[in-house]
């Protein structure tokens, strides 16, 4: 992977507040492949203490829009166009891995996807899936 997209890569997962906010990490980047994770913590909750699923989206959404940037040139930025998610168990346990995927890349429009595991004890259980299509961000 160019080393320039990968530092890239990194200087804007740093700049996120959100993913500092959540306590976020980037643990994987390769062309075409991210994975980002995090605790589910207190803060980030729902009523019956799974996680909640705007910490799900986040993740997800962060994690397929950093893999559409792998695809992409060197000084490329990319804004979501559109997202859809479907929660498929509640997130049990103490941390939460998204793992993006590009599904087409694109000049104009990417399509990805990202899966968001809970990991609890060890084990891991698929509890989201996203797909979605990223754009270029356009500058004045």
């Amino acid at each position: 992977m160019n080393t320039e997209i990968l530092m890239a890569i990194h200087d804007s997962f740093a700049r996120q507040s959100l993913m500092e906010t959540l306590g976020a990490q980037l643990d994987h980047v390769q062309k075409g492949e991210v994975q980002i994770s995090a605790p589910i913590l207190p803060g980030a909750r729902q009523q019956h203490g799974f996680a909640h699923a705007g910490l799900t989206f986040s993740l997800g959404d962060s994690a397929a829009g950093y893999t559409a940037l792998s695809v992409m040139p060197v000084g490329s930025e990319v804004l979501t166009a559109e997202i859809k998610i479907n929660l498929l168990a509640p997130g049990r346990g103490e941390r939460l891995i998204a793992r993006g995927r590009v599904i087409k890349p694109g000049r104009r429009l990417v399509v990805v996807a990202a899966d968001v595991h809970a990991l609890d004890r060890g084990d891991e259980t698929l509890i989201a899936t996203l797909t979605g299509t990223m754009v270029p961000l356009l500058s004045d």
